[in-house]
Protein backbone atom coordinates (compact mmCIF):
# COMPACT_ATOMS: atom_id res chain seq x y z
CA UNK A 1 0.00 0.00 0.00
CA UNK A 2 1.37 3.18 -0.54
CA UNK A 3 1.80 6.45 1.58
CA UNK A 4 -1.17 8.66 2.34
CA UNK A 5 -0.09 11.73 0.20
CA UNK A 6 -2.74 13.61 2.31
CA UNK A 7 -1.14 13.35 5.25
CA UNK A 8 2.59 15.34 6.32
CA UNK A 9 5.79 13.43 6.08
CA UNK A 10 7.52 13.47 9.11
CA UNK A 11 11.17 11.69 8.36
CA UNK A 12 13.42 10.45 11.46
CA UNK A 13 15.02 13.03 11.35
CA UNK A 14 16.29 16.31 9.70
CA UNK A 15 18.46 19.55 9.92
CA UNK A 16 17.34 22.99 10.88
CA UNK A 17 18.62 26.04 9.11
CA UNK A 18 18.24 29.53 9.93
CA UNK A 19 18.46 32.51 7.97
CA UNK A 20 21.33 33.21 9.91
CA UNK A 21 22.88 30.15 9.26
CA UNK A 22 22.48 30.65 5.57
CA UNK A 23 24.34 34.26 6.30
CA UNK A 24 27.27 33.28 7.57
CA UNK A 25 27.57 30.83 4.81
CA UNK A 26 27.14 33.09 2.08
CA UNK A 27 29.66 35.57 4.31
CA UNK A 28 32.12 33.45 3.55
CA UNK A 29 31.52 32.54 -0.33
CA UNK A 30 32.25 36.22 -0.69
CA UNK A 31 35.27 35.90 1.35
CA UNK A 32 38.66 34.87 0.33
CA UNK A 33 39.00 31.72 1.98
CA UNK A 34 36.65 28.71 0.75
CA UNK A 35 38.46 25.98 1.93
CA UNK A 36 40.79 26.02 4.74
CA UNK A 37 40.99 29.29 6.39
CA UNK A 38 39.88 31.37 9.90
CA UNK A 39 36.25 29.78 9.74
CA UNK A 40 38.20 26.50 10.42
CA UNK A 41 40.13 27.52 13.53
CA UNK A 42 36.98 29.80 14.99
CA UNK A 43 34.76 26.43 14.58
CA UNK A 44 37.05 24.44 16.47
CA UNK A 45 37.70 27.16 19.37
CA UNK A 46 33.66 27.04 19.06
CA UNK A 47 33.72 23.06 19.52
CA UNK A 48 35.83 23.50 22.69
CA UNK A 49 34.13 26.15 24.60
CA UNK A 50 30.83 23.80 24.36
CA UNK A 51 32.08 20.55 25.03
CA UNK A 52 34.97 21.31 27.33
CA UNK A 53 37.53 19.78 25.50
CA UNK A 54 40.91 21.23 25.34
CA UNK A 55 41.56 20.67 21.04
CA UNK A 56 39.57 19.98 18.08
CA UNK A 57 40.30 19.00 15.25
CA UNK A 58 37.29 18.99 12.23
CA UNK A 59 36.98 16.87 9.70
CA UNK A 60 35.22 16.05 6.71
CA UNK A 61 32.57 13.18 8.01
CA UNK A 62 32.64 11.51 11.32
CA UNK A 63 33.73 8.36 9.78
CA UNK A 64 36.88 10.27 8.68
CA UNK A 65 37.39 11.80 12.44
CA UNK A 66 36.92 8.30 13.57
CA UNK A 67 39.52 6.94 11.44
CA UNK A 68 41.73 9.74 12.59
CA UNK A 69 41.38 9.46 16.18
CA UNK A 70 41.92 5.88 16.01
CA UNK A 71 45.36 6.77 14.12
CA UNK A 72 45.72 9.37 16.63
CA UNK A 73 46.19 7.07 19.34
CA UNK A 74 48.48 4.60 17.73
CA UNK A 75 45.89 1.57 16.34
CA UNK A 76 47.65 -0.18 13.24
CA UNK A 77 48.09 -3.59 11.52
CA UNK A 78 47.51 -6.48 14.13
CA UNK A 79 46.04 -4.51 16.57
CA UNK A 80 42.38 -5.26 18.25
CA UNK A 81 39.74 -3.19 18.93
CA UNK A 82 36.83 -3.10 21.06
CA UNK A 83 33.03 -1.70 20.53
CA UNK A 84 29.50 -2.27 20.41
CA UNK A 85 27.97 -3.73 17.39
CA UNK A 86 24.66 -1.44 17.81
CA UNK A 87 26.38 1.11 15.55
CA UNK A 88 26.51 2.29 12.02
CA UNK A 89 29.27 0.32 10.50
CA UNK A 90 31.95 3.15 10.23
CA UNK A 91 32.70 2.70 13.97
CA UNK A 92 34.24 -0.61 12.90
CA UNK A 93 34.92 0.13 9.10
CA UNK A 94 37.01 2.92 10.60
CA UNK A 95 39.69 0.30 12.53
CA UNK A 96 39.68 -2.19 9.69
CA UNK A 97 41.11 0.60 7.64
CA UNK A 98 44.04 0.79 9.95
CA UNK A 99 44.79 -3.01 9.37
CA UNK A 100 43.22 -3.47 12.73
CA UNK A 101 40.33 -6.23 13.42
CA UNK A 102 37.62 -6.38 16.00
CA UNK A 103 36.11 -7.46 18.61
CA UNK A 104 32.20 -6.89 18.70
CA UNK A 105 31.05 -7.26 22.62
CA UNK A 106 27.28 -7.44 23.48
CA UNK A 107 25.09 -4.07 24.99
CA UNK A 108 23.26 -2.81 28.02
CA UNK A 109 19.42 -4.23 27.35
CA UNK A 110 17.98 -0.88 28.59
CA UNK A 111 20.78 1.63 26.77
CA UNK A 112 21.73 -0.20 23.86
CA UNK A 113 25.26 1.00 25.15
CA UNK A 114 28.64 -1.23 25.30
CA UNK A 115 28.22 -3.42 28.71
CA UNK A 116 30.94 -3.45 30.94
CA UNK A 117 30.18 -6.74 31.99
CA UNK A 118 30.79 -8.18 29.07
CA UNK A 119 33.71 -6.20 28.40
CA UNK A 120 35.71 -7.73 31.40
CA UNK A 121 35.14 -10.66 29.81
CA UNK A 122 36.00 -10.17 26.56
CA UNK A 123 38.94 -7.91 27.40
CA UNK A 124 42.31 -9.39 26.48
CA UNK A 125 46.14 -8.45 26.13
CA UNK A 126 45.73 -8.24 22.33
CA UNK A 127 42.96 -4.95 22.69
CA UNK A 128 44.64 -2.19 22.07
CA UNK A 129 41.75 0.20 22.00
CA UNK A 130 37.91 0.21 23.72
CA UNK A 131 35.70 2.42 22.00
CA UNK A 132 32.04 3.24 23.69
CA UNK A 133 29.62 4.23 21.56
CA UNK A 134 26.71 6.78 23.17
CA UNK A 135 23.73 4.80 20.81
CA UNK A 136 21.06 7.64 20.21
CA UNK A 137 22.38 9.71 22.58
CA UNK A 138 22.26 8.33 26.09
CA UNK A 139 26.31 8.49 26.96
CA UNK A 140 28.02 5.10 27.90
CA UNK A 141 28.84 4.05 31.72
CA UNK A 142 31.81 5.89 31.41
CA UNK A 143 32.85 5.39 35.12
CA UNK A 144 32.33 1.42 34.43
CA UNK A 145 33.64 1.18 31.25
CA UNK A 146 36.96 2.98 31.90
CA UNK A 147 37.45 1.08 35.90
CA UNK A 148 37.05 -2.24 33.65
CA UNK A 149 39.35 -0.86 30.72
CA UNK A 150 42.38 0.58 33.30
CA UNK A 151 42.50 -2.55 35.02
CA UNK A 152 44.18 -3.92 31.83
CA UNK A 153 45.92 -0.65 30.74
CA UNK A 154 43.58 -0.16 27.34
CA UNK A 155 42.92 3.39 27.00
CA UNK A 156 38.79 3.77 26.13
CA UNK A 157 37.58 6.67 23.39
CA UNK A 158 34.10 7.68 22.62
CA UNK A 159 32.25 7.18 19.53
CA UNK A 160 30.13 10.41 20.62
CA UNK A 161 28.49 10.92 16.86
CA UNK A 162 24.73 10.62 18.67
CA UNK A 163 25.52 12.31 21.89
CA UNK A 164 27.19 16.31 21.35
CA UNK A 165 25.41 18.30 23.90
CA UNK A 166 25.15 15.59 26.12
CA UNK A 167 26.18 15.04 29.52
CA UNK A 168 27.49 11.82 31.94
CA UNK A 169 26.88 12.16 35.57
CA UNK A 170 27.38 16.43 35.34
CA UNK A 171 30.36 16.14 32.66
CA UNK A 172 29.98 16.92 29.33
CA UNK A 173 30.48 14.57 26.66
CA UNK A 174 34.04 15.54 24.89
CA UNK A 175 35.46 15.49 28.25
CA UNK A 176 35.08 11.71 29.37
CA UNK A 177 37.29 9.71 27.68
CA UNK A 178 41.26 10.85 26.20
CA UNK A 179 39.43 11.50 22.87
CA UNK A 180 36.15 11.87 21.26
CA UNK A 181 34.71 11.63 18.10
CA UNK A 182 31.85 13.32 17.16
CA UNK A 183 29.72 14.06 13.90
CA UNK A 184 27.85 16.93 12.21
CA UNK A 185 25.99 15.17 9.61
CA UNK A 186 22.52 16.51 8.99
CA UNK A 187 20.31 14.62 11.67
CA UNK A 188 23.00 14.89 14.34
CA UNK A 189 23.00 17.22 17.01
CA UNK A 190 24.58 20.50 14.70
CA UNK A 191 25.20 20.30 11.35
CA UNK A 192 28.33 21.20 8.89
CA UNK A 193 26.35 19.40 5.92
CA UNK A 194 28.84 16.97 6.55
CA UNK A 195 31.74 16.60 9.12
CA UNK A 196 33.28 15.57 12.28
CA UNK A 197 35.65 16.02 14.91
CA UNK A 198 38.11 14.70 17.40
CA UNK A 199 38.05 16.16 20.30
CA UNK A 200 40.99 15.63 23.17
CA UNK A 201 42.65 17.08 26.56
CA UNK A 202 45.44 15.64 24.71
CA UNK A 203 48.44 18.25 22.79
CA UNK A 204 49.85 14.77 21.15
CA UNK A 205 46.89 13.53 20.02
CA UNK A 206 45.45 16.45 18.89
CA UNK A 207 48.76 17.23 17.23
CA UNK A 208 48.70 13.62 15.22
CA UNK A 209 44.79 14.28 14.30
CA UNK A 210 45.84 17.35 12.77
CA UNK A 211 48.07 16.10 11.00
CA UNK A 212 46.52 13.16 9.81
CA UNK A 213 43.48 15.25 8.45
CA UNK A 214 45.57 16.91 6.09
CA UNK A 215 48.36 14.65 4.11
CA UNK A 216 50.40 14.16 7.73
CA UNK A 217 52.05 17.29 6.63
CA UNK A 218 53.77 20.05 9.02
CA UNK A 219 54.01 23.36 8.06
CA UNK A 220 55.10 25.30 11.39
CA UNK A 221 59.06 25.00 10.79
CA UNK A 222 59.71 24.08 14.79
CA UNK A 223 58.22 21.08 14.28
CA UNK A 224 60.32 20.47 10.74
CA UNK A 225 63.24 18.44 10.21
CA UNK A 226 64.16 20.88 7.79
CA UNK A 227 63.69 24.80 6.84
CA UNK A 228 63.70 25.65 3.28
CA UNK A 229 61.59 28.89 3.39
CA UNK A 230 58.07 29.75 3.97
CA UNK A 231 56.73 27.99 1.62
CA UNK A 232 58.06 24.90 3.04
CA UNK A 233 55.91 21.85 4.50
CA UNK A 234 57.27 18.38 5.44
CA UNK A 235 54.92 15.00 5.30
CA UNK A 236 55.75 13.72 8.52
CA UNK A 237 53.13 10.81 8.15
CA UNK A 238 51.00 9.12 5.78
CA UNK A 239 47.61 11.22 6.24
CA UNK A 240 44.58 12.36 4.19
CA UNK A 241 42.79 14.68 2.93
CA UNK A 242 39.75 14.90 5.21
CA UNK A 243 40.10 18.60 6.14
CA UNK A 244 36.68 20.37 6.02
CA UNK A 245 36.00 23.51 4.58
CA UNK A 246 35.74 26.94 5.43
CA UNK A 247 31.97 27.23 4.16
CA UNK A 248 31.09 24.47 6.10
CA UNK A 249 32.56 25.74 9.48
CA UNK A 250 30.90 29.16 9.08
CA UNK A 251 27.60 27.00 8.94
CA UNK A 252 29.49 24.83 12.19
CA UNK A 253 29.78 28.42 14.15
CA UNK A 254 26.33 29.39 13.35
CA UNK A 255 24.72 25.97 14.52
CA UNK A 256 26.61 25.35 17.48
CA UNK A 257 25.60 28.60 19.26
CA UNK A 258 22.25 26.98 19.30
CA UNK A 259 23.57 23.60 20.39
CA UNK A 260 21.86 23.87 23.96
CA UNK A 261 17.73 25.01 22.22
CA UNK A 262 18.56 22.19 20.28
CA UNK A 263 19.21 19.50 22.91
CA UNK A 264 16.42 21.16 24.66
CA UNK A 265 14.33 20.81 21.78
CA UNK A 266 14.94 17.36 21.64
CA UNK A 267 14.75 16.50 25.30
CA UNK A 268 11.26 18.34 25.01
CA UNK A 269 10.13 15.74 21.84
CA UNK A 270 11.48 12.83 24.39
CA UNK A 271 9.67 14.24 27.14
CA UNK A 272 6.31 14.39 24.77
CA UNK A 273 6.29 10.76 23.41
CA UNK A 274 7.04 9.28 26.87
CA UNK A 275 4.14 10.94 27.90
CA UNK A 276 1.67 10.07 24.95
CA UNK A 277 2.94 6.91 24.43
CA UNK A 278 2.87 5.50 28.22
CA UNK A 279 0.25 3.39 28.15
CA UNK A 280 0.40 1.76 24.10
CA UNK A 281 0.25 -1.91 24.49
CA UNK A 282 3.07 -3.94 23.18
CA UNK A 283 5.48 -1.45 23.01
CA UNK A 284 8.88 -0.62 25.38
CA UNK A 285 9.74 3.15 25.34
CA UNK A 286 13.47 4.31 25.61
CA UNK A 287 15.30 4.24 29.05
CA UNK A 288 17.08 6.85 30.45
CA UNK A 289 19.10 6.76 33.45
CA UNK A 290 18.58 9.41 36.46
CA UNK A 291 22.59 10.06 36.07
CA UNK A 292 22.39 11.04 32.42
CA UNK A 293 21.37 14.03 29.96
CA UNK A 294 20.69 12.05 26.76
CA UNK A 295 21.18 14.27 23.17
CA UNK A 296 17.74 12.71 22.00
CA UNK A 297 19.50 12.11 18.96
CA UNK A 298 17.20 8.90 18.37
CA UNK A 299 14.13 8.09 20.17
CA UNK A 300 13.83 4.33 19.93
CA UNK A 301 10.42 2.26 20.15
CA UNK A 302 10.71 -1.58 20.68
CA UNK A 303 8.25 -4.15 20.21
CA UNK A 304 7.48 -6.95 22.61
CA UNK A 305 7.63 -8.87 20.01
CA UNK A 306 9.78 -8.79 17.04
CA UNK A 307 7.18 -10.42 14.61
CA UNK A 308 5.49 -7.37 15.28
CA UNK A 309 8.12 -5.15 14.33
CA UNK A 310 8.07 -4.99 10.27
CA UNK A 311 4.61 -5.10 9.92
CA UNK A 312 4.37 -1.95 12.15
CA UNK A 313 7.18 -0.55 10.87
CA UNK A 314 5.37 -0.68 7.06
CA UNK A 315 2.33 0.33 8.37
CA UNK A 316 4.06 3.79 9.93
CA UNK A 317 5.74 4.39 6.34
CA UNK A 318 2.29 4.13 4.77
CA UNK A 319 1.46 6.59 7.40
CA UNK A 320 3.38 9.15 6.21
CA UNK A 321 6.10 8.41 9.32
CA UNK A 322 9.33 8.28 8.20
CA UNK A 323 10.43 5.80 10.54
CA UNK A 324 13.46 3.97 10.83
CA UNK A 325 15.98 0.97 12.03
CA UNK A 326 19.23 1.64 14.08
CA UNK A 327 21.12 -0.96 13.42
CA UNK A 328 21.77 -3.99 11.71
CA UNK A 329 24.53 -5.07 14.18
CA UNK A 330 27.91 -4.66 12.36
CA UNK A 331 29.15 -7.96 12.27
CA UNK A 332 25.60 -9.14 10.16
CA UNK A 333 26.61 -7.11 7.20
CA UNK A 334 27.65 -9.09 4.26
CA UNK A 335 31.21 -7.71 4.58
CA UNK A 336 31.66 -8.26 7.89
CA UNK A 337 30.21 -11.87 7.30
CA UNK A 338 32.70 -12.80 4.76
CA UNK A 339 35.22 -11.47 6.25
CA UNK A 340 35.64 -13.61 9.97
CA UNK A 341 32.68 -12.30 11.75
CA UNK A 342 30.19 -15.16 10.59
CA UNK A 343 30.32 -16.61 14.26
CA UNK A 344 29.93 -13.91 16.48
CA UNK A 345 26.62 -13.50 17.62
CA UNK A 346 25.47 -10.87 20.39
CA UNK A 347 21.93 -11.38 21.95
CA UNK A 348 20.95 -8.14 23.60
CA UNK A 349 22.06 -6.23 20.64
CA UNK A 350 20.30 -8.72 18.25
CA UNK A 351 17.10 -8.25 20.58
CA UNK A 352 17.52 -4.58 20.00
CA UNK A 353 17.90 -4.45 16.46
CA UNK A 354 14.70 -7.25 15.44
CA UNK A 355 12.46 -5.15 17.62
CA UNK A 356 13.24 -1.65 17.24
CA UNK A 357 11.87 1.37 15.15
CA UNK A 358 12.97 5.34 15.62
CA UNK A 359 10.42 7.63 15.36
CA UNK A 360 10.99 11.09 14.09
CA UNK A 361 12.64 13.74 16.33
CA UNK A 362 14.37 16.82 15.33
CA UNK A 363 14.33 20.37 16.63
CA UNK A 364 11.95 21.66 14.04
CA UNK A 365 9.19 19.29 14.73
CA UNK A 366 6.44 21.63 17.15
CA UNK A 367 4.37 19.72 19.88
CA UNK A 368 1.43 19.41 17.39
CA UNK A 369 3.88 17.52 15.08
CA UNK A 370 4.73 15.27 18.17
CA UNK A 371 0.92 15.07 18.68
CA UNK A 372 0.51 13.52 15.56
CA UNK A 373 2.59 11.03 14.64
CA UNK A 374 1.83 9.84 18.33
CA UNK A 375 -1.82 9.56 16.80
CA UNK A 376 -0.43 7.54 13.86
CA UNK A 377 1.75 5.31 15.96
CA UNK A 378 -1.73 5.00 18.16
CA UNK A 379 -3.37 3.64 14.61
CA UNK A 380 -1.13 1.55 13.56
CA UNK A 381 -0.76 -0.27 16.62
CA UNK A 382 -4.15 -0.13 17.06
CA UNK A 383 -4.63 -1.73 13.75
CA UNK A 384 -2.32 -4.59 14.56
CA UNK A 385 -4.40 -5.70 17.43
CA UNK A 386 -7.53 -5.11 15.82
Amino acid sequence: MASDPSRTFFPYGRQTISEQDIQAVVHVLRSDYLTTGPMVSQFEQRLCEHTGARFASVYNSGTSALHGMYAAMGVGPGDQIITSPLTFAATANAAHYLGATVKFVDVEPDTGNLDPVALAAAISPDTRLVVAVDFAGHPADYDAIHQVANACGVPVVADAAHSMGATYRGRPVGTLCVATEVSMHPVKPITTAEGGAVLTDSEEIHAYAARFRSHGMVRTPDAMNEYHGPWYMEQHDLGFNYRLTDVQCALGVSQIGRLGEFIGRRQRIADLYTELLADLPGIQLPTMRPDVRSGWHLYVIRTLDAAHRRPLFERLRELNVGVQVHYLPVYMHPWYRKNGYADVGCEQAESIYWRSISLPIYPAMTDADVDEVVTRVREAVRERQA
